[in-house]
């Protein structure tokens, strides 16, 4: 999950060389964003569940799609938001179809990791009977192992951002609406 503020952080920077606005952080508006912390909130909750118990993590981690899916849905007109909701998609049928994310032990190792270390309860080893293995965690970032559903996510959620510090000075701040001709005060003469 570090590799994620990683990349909002990246889009920051660029945003900002390329004339963006940090104010334009507070500005950022996205129907439905509160769903985002009840997705990952159950992504985090999933770490902490036992490896006994396989089915209760690989099942939150699969319901933790459905808020987040939600939120593309309701923002797809968003730039980066379908490059997003691909990514979770791409992710969340890795996981359904192999009743956990596979991991390649290689990249584990590749990412300073032990290859023979015990996966948690909702990861499993990518091996020849695995679905999908291009979709799988196999790509080695420093520390942890992500998957092609993961960069496409990351991508997304960067141009979204990206495009957010784009966006010129409002008006009106915090999507407050004004009324026509209210400047002009109560006698309607200026």
């Amino acid at each position: 999950m570090t590799w994620l503020f990683a990349v909002i952080a990246v889009s920051i920077g660029v945003s900002l060389t390329r004339g963006g606005k940090l104010s334009n952080l507070s500005e950022i508006y996205a129907r439905g964003w509160w769903l985002l912390f009840v997705g990952f909130g159950m992504q985090i909750a999933a770490n902490f569940v036992p490896a006994a118990n396989r089915e209760v993590a690989v099942w939150l981690v699969l319901l933790s799609y459905l808020p987040l899916l939600l939120v593309v849905a309701l923002n797809q007109r968003l730039p980066g938001m379908w490059i997003s909701g691909i990514g979770i998609l791409m992710n969340f049928t890795v996981i359904a179809l192999n009743n956990g994310m596979p991991v390649l032990p290689e990249a584990i190792e590749l990412a300073g990791g032990d290859p023979g270390m015990a996966l948690d309860a909702k990861h499993v080893t990518l091996d020849g009977n695995s679905h999908l293995p291009f979709l799988a965690d196999i790509i080695p970032m420093p520390g942890s192992v992500i998957s092609l559903g993961d960069v496409l996510l990351a991508v997304g959620l960067g141009v979204f951002v990206e495009d957010q510090l784009q966006q010129p000075l409002r008006l009106f701040r915090h999507r407050v609406q004004g009324l026509p001709g209210s400047a002009a005060g109560e006698r309607g003469q200026v």
